[in-house]
């Protein structure tokens, strides 16, 4: 039997808020949705709000459910029958979802819910469809188990319309995008950054990626790699622009290289990109930077070292989603982001990196390496090469 409605459910981070905010974050959920369904070029006939929840009314296929499960505010999804609230419509209905769901010598349980009133109870619903899917498939072995059932049928009666689902298929959950400002994302294409972005975005706030290309000490696989990761979690941003930054830092490097300890070199170029990323933010009118930074994880990463890149940039916090992750955690949510197929592939890395670096930096001798270039020149260096892709 053929869905026909997909009933969406948002609890968790909005059905904690209260008042104007809850109603703000419903109107920007049904907006993405909406816009969701449009870019993906998904017809559907309507998106009604119900005690809670959204109901969309449309022909549901694999498409159209994957495009709801990438939209942040949805804690869950199911595909659904719609039919009356009579009880006799409901039973039948039930019968046609049973004889598409129920294998022979399985077990299964149904459940009732209802919102209103009506004229039989939740309980007595149940009875009647369980006794009527027993008496009607009296060869397939079925069984009732109320505990642990191979399937269970859901029935939800709100006021005159009832809705039949065998399946609850987990959402993106977090809050709606939009709700919150705009960040910008340091993206590197590895499989730390693009979760970073990924988890900053799910809070709700649209992202910018910037890319800091460091050609000729990476490699233009490097630069693909960062934008087919941005290109995948982008997916997860259906209806907001699909803009990312590029910003030269070779001769950078370059300059770091001749005149400043080796051993400081990734600290000197990372604060350099905080610096770029403070500029593009004022750009782009974000209200924060984004890292995928790990404790530990690379000798910048030190939390010495984070403290001193924090004193990099004085008007923007530096957020650092999976700061407290490990590889495992970062690994697992990638692959449920679909950027890991990418981000595992060799990039090279980049040439730079001296064979040393120091792990516990202080910050007056980052300072005065500093000195010994013209930062704000190269701040603007890498500005005057920046590079917006539509991707």
């Amino acid at each position: 039997m053929a869905f026909d409605t997909v009933i969406i459910r948002y609890g968790g981070e909005i059905g904690v808020k209260g008042g104007w905010t809850r109603r703000a974050y419903e109107t920007r959920l049904r907006r993405n949705i909406k816009e969701a369904l449009r870019h993906n070029l998904i017809k559907y006939k309507e998106l009604k709000r119900r005690s809670g929840r959204l109901y969309l009314k449309a022909p549901v296929d694999s498409d159209l459910l994957t495009t709801l499960s990438r939209i942040f505010g949805i804690s869950s999804i199911s595909p659904a029958v719609e039919t009356s609230s009579n009880l006799k419509e409901i039973v039948d209905s039930c019968l046609k979802v049973a004889s598409a769901n129920l294998r022979r010598g399985c077990s299964f349980a149904v459940r009732c819910r209802r919102v209103g009133s009506h004229p039989y109870t939740s309980e007595t619903v149940c009875r009647e469809v369980g006794r009527r899917i027993l008496e009607g498939f009296p060869d397939m072995g079925l069984r009732v188990d109320l505990e642990s059932p191979d399937v269970t049928l859901w029935i939800e009666v709100r006021g005159e319309e009832a809705f039949i689902y065998t399946d609850i298929l987990e959402g993106a959950g977090g809050m709606p995008l939009g709700t919150q400002p705009r960040l910008v994302c340091l993206l590197s294409g590895g499989l730390d950054s693009p979760v970073a972005c990924w988890l900053a975005m799910r809070r709700g706030s649209p992202v910018t990626p910037l890319y800091i290309d460091n050609s000729p000490f990476s490699s233009e696989t490097e630069r693909i790699r960062a934008f087919e990761t941005a290109k995948v979690v982008f997916r997860w941003a259906s209806g907001f622009s699909r803009r990312l930054y590029v910003a030269q830092n070779g001769a950078n490097l370059k300059e770091f290289m001749e005149k400043s300890p080796r051993r400081l070199l990734c600290i000197l170029c990372k604060r350099l990109m905080y610096r770029i990323a403070e500029r593009v933010a004022d750009l782009v009118g974000a209200v924060g930077i984004v890292t995928g930074e790990i404790i530990g994880e690379q000798a910048s990463q030190t939390l010495w070292n984070l403290k001193v890149l924090d004193e990099a940039v004085a008007r923007y916090p530096v957020y650092r989603p999976v700061l407290c992750f490990d590889k495992v955690e970062v690994e697992r949510l990638a692959r449920k982001i679909g950027t890991y197929a990418v981000s595992a592939k060799a990039g090279g890395g980049c040439k730079a990196t001296p064979s040393r670096p120091r792990t516990k930096a202080s910050l007056e001798e980052v300072l005065e390496a500093e000195k010994r270039v013209d930062i704000e020149r190269m701040v603007e260096r890498s500005m005057e090469s920046l590079e917006l892709v539509t991707l």
